[in-house]
């Protein structure tokens, strides 16, 4: 064998070495636990053959404790570039069988390279987390290493899409690049997310509580809205990247990716004409409005477990993507609260910052009162979805099709919010407040001393009702542009996009808002 073979061959053992990250035996482990190895994961994420390795032969560089006598190529991480459907993405995968996918100085280093290179090139940048967290035997080097990802991920934030996979374990520091990142996405009963860990929480607090129960995907998807995506397994996980990536653009200065639509744009929806019950006491089902006038129905919701009063997700109209904002009337009757606020107010800027055309869908009987929500900030969480949408240069079309009284009218992309084309249907009710409420502030003393306060109150109702429970006292303003057959709206919102698709607005130059946190 010649010196160059020999060469050669030293450079293939290596790479069998690299792939095989801790070991036969780690992988099994992996594997017993119900989780794919980094690179297995990649392969699934990525289009077949796409992917590019860099830094395999990176190693940790540290002597504490007995470290410089275990060194593993590639120090716990795999990263590089591929594409998914066609479309160059960046990725890390932190690899479990390796110091427990624990992070250190090196492994810092080779996730920074990529987050770089893909604010360079203008490319999404995909984390796959399964991590015991900082690699304690390195102290102070692996926590400077997890502030260098932090700030990548902050300089990145509206520039390039950021999406984090929860494959395993990720605690104390180590949550924070994901809640940094534009979409968090767990694996139901293998993935945890938690500041603190149970032992801690039993020291401090006396607490007992699973890892599950206090970070689980259940949890924050449900309770504290960490997550967006709860995937019933890996496999999903990465299926959910791949569908999410085909709404967004590669960066902010890019269109979304356009898709062949075979849905007709004047499709009509007949079933939207009766949707709208006679009693404005009983629900209907948004899911049931959106799915009629979206390309094929298709509608990718985000956090659909959490503050269900709101609903919000992707969807295309004649091929182009949008994101979709609903009130929900069949939970809480589609009133907003501080969650709902905050889920709301998120996703709008999100896709605010990477061109995203919105589609808003209003019925909002007002903000849910009592002191738990006074107490809980609902007006700084109020605010916040008003700010997002008045900052919010998109295309903007908002449908009225039902209520939409006082502070939660103005709140949910009206008019006076730079909302580029509102309709209504015949059906909306657009004031302060409902007839009931009204009257009972208007006609106070006249129903105190009336013979029949019934009869006088019901009488007010329906003149009040008559009055302004229409979409013509907003239209004869101009604060509605039309009012509409609801089974034309598919037809009307794509027309109104397509007016929009050359629209130029900026906000006055700063360097930053102040949004209220």
């Amino acid at each position: 064998m010649t010196n160059a073979e020999e060469k050669i061959q030293e450079l293939i053992d290596k790479r069998a070495e690299a792939r095989l990250g801790g070991g036969e035996k780690a992988i099994e482990k992996q594997h017993a636990r119900g989780k794919y190895t980094a690179r297995e994961r990649i392969a699934q994420l990525l289009d077949e053959g796409s992917f590019e390795e860099l830094d395999m032969f990176v190693t940790h560089r540290c002597t504490n404790f007995g470290q410089d006598k275990k060194h593993f190529l590639g120090d716990g991480v795999v990263t590089g570039y591929g594409t998914i459907d066609g479309r160059l993405v960046y990725v890390f995968a932190q690899d479990f069988t390796v110091f427990g996918g624990s992070l250190s100085e090196t492994m810092a280093q080779k996730i920074c390279k990529v987050m770089d290179l893909a604010m360079k090139m203008g490319a999404p940048v995909i984390g796959l987390n399964d991590s015991g967290g900082a690699r304690i035997q390195e102290g102070i080097n692996a926590l400077a290493g997890y502030a260098e990802i932090f700030e990548r991920n902050i300089l990145a934030s509206g520039v390039v899409p950021q999406i984090s996979a929860i494959l395993g374990p990720c605690a104390g520091g180590a949550v924070y690049s994901p809640a940094l990142t534009d979409f968090t996405i767990m694996t139901k009963g293998i993935s945890y997310m938690f500041l603190t860990g149970p032992t801690v929480v039993k020291t401090v607090t006396g607490e007992d509580v699973s890892q599950e129960q206090l970070g689980g995907a259940s949890v924050h998807s449900t309770k504290s809205g960490v997550t967006h995506f709860a995937a019933e397994d890996g496999e999903e996980a990465l299926r959910i990247i791949r569908q999410l990536l085909s709404y967004i653009p590669q960066n902010n200065l890019e269109e979304t990716p356009l898709q062949e639509c075979n849905d007709p744009i004047d499709r009509l929806a007949d079933e939207l004409n009766t949707i709208i019950p006679d009693s404005a006491k009983r629900s209907y089902d948004i899911y049931d409005v959106i799915r009629a006038i979206v390309d094929n129905g298709e509608f990718l919701e985000v956090q659909r477990d959490y503050a269900k009063n709101i609903v919000v997700g992707f969807a295309r109209m004649n091929g182009q993507a949008v994101g979709v904002v609903a009130n929900q009337p069949k939970v809480l009757a589609g009133v907003l609260d501080s969650n709902a606020s905050r889920k709301g107010a998120r996703f709008v800027r999100f896709c605010d910052a990477f061109n995203i055309p919105l589609v808003t869908l209003v019925d909002v009987p007002g903000f849910l009162p009592g002191t738990g929500q006074e107490y809980n900030g609902v007006i700084l969480h109020g605010a916040k979805l008003l700010y997002a949408y008045g900052e919010a240069t998109v295309p903007k079309v908002t449908v009225t099709l039902r209520k939409s009284y006082g502070g939660s009218h103005i709140v949910m992309s009206c008019k006076q919010l730079r909302g580029d084309m509102n309709y209504a249907w015949p059906t909306a009710e657009i004031a302060v407040m409902g007839a009931e409420g009204a009257v009972g502030v208007l006609y106070a003393k006249d129903l105190k001393g009336a013979a029949d306060p019934a009869a006088l109150k019901k009488e007010k109702e329906d003149e009040y009702t008559k009055l302004f429970a229409n979409p013509y006292q907003a239209a004869k303003y101009g604060y509605i542009d039309d009012v509409i057959e609801p089974r034309n709206t598919r037809f009307r919102v794509i027309r109104a996009l397509q007016m929009l698709a050359t629209k130029k607005e900026t906000n006055p130059a700063k360097k930053h808002g102040n949004i209220p946190l």
